[in-house]
């Protein structure tokens, strides 16, 4: 009887012991804002991914060391979604699972607009397991047009906006004459070569597009034939909204044949592409973005300035050029204050039509559909820059021209369903 009993107590005390960790893991996790990172971190562009989590990590440890976000610390958990919209979707019941309410994502509108469905799916069958979409670089304009969802917000410009500033920017360049378009073949370069034929033939009818080229993502290895195909063109410009890889060798490949075109971009300063370019680039790569280094010097900016070169000593030779995670992060927090709580649907509405000032100038979440308005700036890859070279290639990013926020803007048809608040 005594064994037996002993027995009972050893249990008794093992269960206790049980209960008070999963009470203390649930009070912790409680305490914690957990965001998922839902991108590539194997494949072709798992370099983008890396990035991309030491990035997010490195403004929450910021975050955090300011006092976290309504007394909380705030935790980054990637997932690796290998660049696909299937696995993206299985991460993001993963991270439900894991009871993370936030997730961000920036590779790939193809993933973007699958997670807008994943999440409306999810929060209409889970109402008090809401989960709220921070898009930082899907740009396909139907996210915000068509597709727009209470629960998705985007801090990247789309690529309507980005090709507006591009066209009003290039009509400018009188000797423009002739231009070649070659994207990636999914949504996001489906839109570019559509919308910048239009563009174009509306602002500068006398411009000839001479070329129009959609190409199989990740997966061109060698693109001198496409190169081939824009010298024959006659070309004296190229717009392309190629990222990672296909947009290093596809420059490169130029250089080679001795190309003399001006390439304008959307990402030629992503993260491993000026080194991938080097010196093949110089002169002749723009890119158009919402920060480079070298605007912090411009600017004036000297917090900007000690953040970035504290995440490059810390992490290099990676370089820190994505500001809008760093707004996205900080308009979150704003917004949680705001609200006074965590709870998705009260930071939803938080969020909409609020306004950060960043340095750079003032930035707003459009109310109508979630759009973020922002400065943008078109930038070439050049030796005459003013302090910081890109990723160690003795180029760097000088700025050509500043558009306001304002006038970055473009219309919406979104028609966006509200949930009611308690």
């Amino acid at each position: 009887m005594k064994y037996r009993l002993h027995l009972l107590t050893r249990a008794a005390i093992a269960l206790a012991v049980s209960m008070a960790f999963a009470s203390t893991t649930a009070l912790a996790a409680k305490d914690t804002i957990k965001i998922g990172l839902i991108d590539p971190l194997s494949g072709p562009f798992a370099n983008i991914g890396d990035l991309g989590v030491k990035g997010f990590t490195s403004i929450a440890d910021h975050i955090n060391e300011e006092g976290g976000i309504l007394g909380k610390e705030v935790e980054i958990v990637p997932f690796d979604n290998k660049g696909s919209a299937q696995e993206s979707l299985q991460n993001l019941q993963e991270a439900a699972d894991e009871g993370i309410q936030y997730i961000t994502q920036g590779l790939g509108s193809n993933v973007g607009n699958a997670l807008v469905d994943g999440v409306e799916k999810h929060n209409r069958r889970n109402p008090d397991k809401r989960i709220i979409y921070l898009n930082f670089a899907a740009v396909d304009p139907a996210l915000t047009n068509e597709k727009c969802s209470f629960w998705h917000f985007r801090f990247d410009a789309n690529s309507a906006m980005k090709m507006k500033v591009i066209t009003d920017y290039m009509a400018d360049q009188e000797q423009i004459k002739k231009v070649f378009l070659i994207n990636q073949d999914y949504s996001h370069g489906q839109f570019i070569s559509k919308a910048g034929k239009e563009l174009l033939a509306e602002k500068r009818p006398d411009i000839e597009i001479v070329g129009d080229v959609l190409h199989p993502l990740g997966k061109v290895k060698d693109f001198s034939p496409y190169i081939s195909q824009i010298k024959s063109s006659g070309a004296d410009a190229v717009i392309t909204g190629n990222w990672g890889n296909d947009l290093a060798l596809l420059v490169k490949a130029g250089a080679q044949a001795g190309l003399d075109v001006n390439y304008y971009t959307y990402y030629g300063s992503l993260v491993g592409t000026p080194r991938g370019i080097g010196e093949a680039g110089k002169g002749k790569v723009k890119t158009i973005t919402e920060y480079q280094e070298n605007l912090a010097v411009t600017k004036n900016l000297s917090d900007l300035q000690e953040f970035q070169e504290n995440f490059e000593e810390k992490y290099a030779p990676l370089e820190f050029n994505v500001l809008r995670t760093k707004t996205e992060m900080e308009m979150l927090a704003k917004a949680m204050e705001k609200a006074g709580t965590t709870d998705p649907l009260e930071v939803a509405y938080a969020m909409e039509g609020m306004t950060l000032e960043t340095g750079l100038g003032k930035v707003t979440m459009r109310a109508k559909d979630h759009q973020m308005l922002q400065p943008l700036f078109i930038s070439t890859l050049s030796e005459d820059y003013e302090k910081y070279d890109a990723e160690g290639t003795g180029l760097g990013w000088k700025t050509n021209i500043e558009i306001p926020a304002d006038e970055t803007a473009v219309p919406s048809s979104c028609d966006m369903e509200r949930p009611p608040r308690s």
